[in-house]
């Protein structure tokens, strides 16, 4: 029995990872996109005031910060296996609940609770994961699959903020009244628009309820000063507040608006045709659609229509980006429908799909022989709680293991909170003076595919020669192509092209160096507890990226620019100083 325990432990390790590893990772950046971005669309779509949408949800993010505190646990209790499929069901649960709590009157409340519940079962399912990614895998398909899981992280993401989104606006547009299109077109030669509402006059008609708009707005791409564009942004506001389409939100105290110039502005229209019946309220969501984001709107629009108000018009600003300087045009829409079905439904969607992930995984998933229970059965649950905290502190090398978690990407943690704000400063800010459409072009889809290609690459080469092997090369890949912001700051470019392939290699080669720091937090957490270790990994990675990302701002308007991608350059140094340090075992990530 004890002979054929390695080749069963092989089996069970080498069980078909394509099978589950690409819908594990899926599974678990699902409701993290759904608590952290999906809730706040959610929300303003449902009328909260952007306060309480800032406040409450900032709030839902704690699980995922102090979540190496419970990482003991599952390791301790039960195995990883157990811990996926438990809390899958738990997200699953949750997911169900905010469907079914979104058409009851105090639908806030007891939305938040649930995403509470999706929150704290999402950050447990994280740690359960991936733990057992290195239950499951040999330490060769570890390396392997890193791009792999990171990719289909990614592609959750990406589901989440844009597929699920969609999804809403289907049923909205499927349930209410049909729905609007405005086609904005920046155009050269038109003068600044004048706030008229008293020539905007439409007779009733009799039968269907639709909308009535100016289909088309024209706008010139000439600037205009901050005042008139204030000025006019006011007056709509204060018309939509005093005709009952939308309530007076407290605003900050804000500097006067000065003789400074601005994009142009421009406005639209909306009325009902009919008179709704007493008591009825239809309200009208109006958003982005497609088209250039250098043309968006000055704030976001959820209009309230009644028998008292339906007979006037209610109006949606439109504003250029400053650096808008060619013609251009977007869409956008406005949804009638019903937003608790519509919303309920696409969480009833991800609740189903979330039992499905449950009973796939209980047949997909391998049963590896090393993913027990950790508890030993000597002294309590706390004395083992507490030893798992201590084993992890020491680890031999524990200082320099530490210092490469905190310093590895102590450059691209700076980088990354300057990187866009450089991108869309204007040139008398010594930035490039990208439109919003050009920065969304340049990230959302050439840097994304670039950082997806570098992570999967890095994954199969590390499979082949070994973290230990491509250690130096990875850091390098993480830290050098930094010089392209050097490039870019100094040179200036006007090329989109230019700009476009600089980042490029920068994302590129974040993703294939991102693998080395992936691979070393897996090494350095074997052993007993591994994932209650690796879970503490993540938490010295969250905290090397948020101290130095805090004083960034500071320093980048302290020095410009150019000196501070000097400095994070300079801050590079450290990560190849330490890992001269680092005691890795060659063999370590190779695929057998």
């Amino acid at each position: 029995m004890s002979n054929s325990e390695p080749r069963q432990s092989g089996e069970k390790r080498n069980s078909k990872p394509w099978l589950w590893v690409p819908s594990l990772y899926f599974a678990e950046g699902i409701p993290y996109v759904l608590v952290m971005t999906l809730s706040v669309i959610f929300y303003k779509r449902m009328g909260i005031s952007n306060a309480e949408i800032a406040l409450y949800t900032s709030w839902l993010y704690l699980p995922w910060v102090i979540k190496p505190l419970w990482g003991p646990v599952v390791d301790i209790l039960k195995t990883k296996r157990f811990w996926i499929l438990v809390m899958q069901l738990c997200i699953g649960a949750g997911l169900a609940g905010v469907a079914f709590a979104i058409p009851v009157d105090r639908f806030f409340q007891l939305t938040l609770a649930f995403f509470w519940l999706l929150a704290f079962s999402s950050a447990t399912h994280d740690i359960a994961a991936d733990g057992f990614y290195m239950l499951g895998l040999s330490k060769g398909d570890q390396a392997f699959f890193v791009g792999i899981r990171s990719t289909f992280y990614r592609l959750a993401m990406l589901t989440g903020q844009g597929l699920l989104v969609i999804l809403a606006g289907y049923f909205e547009a499927k349930t209410g009244l049909p729905p609007v299109e405005v086609q904005v077109n920046a155009v050269e030669g038109v003068s600044a628009t004048e706030f008229q509402p008293e020539q905007i006059s439409i007779d009733p008609v009799v039968g269907e309820t639709y909308f009535v708009t100016s289909k088309e707005v024209q706008i010139g791409i000439a600037k205009i000063t901050e005042a008139e564009a204030e000025g006019l942004l006011a007056q709509v506001d204060a018309w939509n507040i005093s005709h009952g389409f939308c309530p007076a939100q407290e605003k900050e105290d804000e500097a006067e608006p000065g003789t400074e110039l601005t994009g142009n502005v421009g406005y639209t229209w909306f009325r009902l045709s009919t008179k709704p019946e007493e008591g009825e309220n239809i309200v009208l969501n109006f958003s982005f659609d497609k088209g250039d984001k250098s043309i968006g709107l000055a704030h976001s629009y959820r209009f309230e229509f009644n028998e008292n108000n339906w007979d006037v018009p209610a109006f949606a600003v439109f504003k250029l980006d400053p650096k808008l300087a060619k013609a251009t045009s977007a869409s956008f829409s406005g949804l009638s429908g019903n937003i608790r079905f519509a919303w309920s439904m696409v969480f009833a969607i991800v609740a189903l799909m979330f039992a499905g992930f449950h009973i796939y995984h209980r047949f997909a998933l391998p049963r590896p022989p090393e993913d027990q229970s950790n508890r030993s059965g000597e002294g309590g649950f706390m004395k083992e709680f507490l030893v798992t905290f201590a084993d992890f502190f020491r680890k031999k090398n524990i200082g320099v293991i530490l210092l490469f978690l905190l310093v590895y990407r102590l450059g691209e943690s700076q980088l990354v909170k300057l990187a866009s704000p450089f991108l869309l400063d204007s040139r008398e800010a010594d930035g490039l003076g990208l439109t919003t459409g050009d920065l969304g072009l340049i990230y959302g889809t050439i840097g994304i595919i670039a950082l997806s290609v570098g992570g999967i690459i890095g994954g199969i080469v590390a499979s082949r020669r070994g973290l230990k092997y491509w250690l130096w090369w990875m850091v390098a890949a993480m830290n050098l192509p930094n010089l392209v912001y050097v490039f870019l700051s100094y040179v200036m470019p006007s090329s989109l092209w230019v700009v476009g392939a600089s980042v490029a290699v920068e994302q590129f080669g974040y993703g294939f160096g991102f693998t080395a720091y992936m691979l070393f937090m897996i090494y350095v957490s074997e052993g007993k507890h591994k994932t209650a270790h690796f879970a503490l990994t993540t938490g010295f990675m969250a905290l090397g990226m948020m101290i130095p990302g805090m004083v960034s701002g500071w320093l980048q308007e302290l020095i410009g620019y150019q000196h501070f991608f000097i400095w994070v350059m300079i801050c590079t140094i450290p990560s190849f100083v330490v890992i001269s340090f680092l005691k890795i075992d060659p063999k370590f990530g190779k695929k057998e």
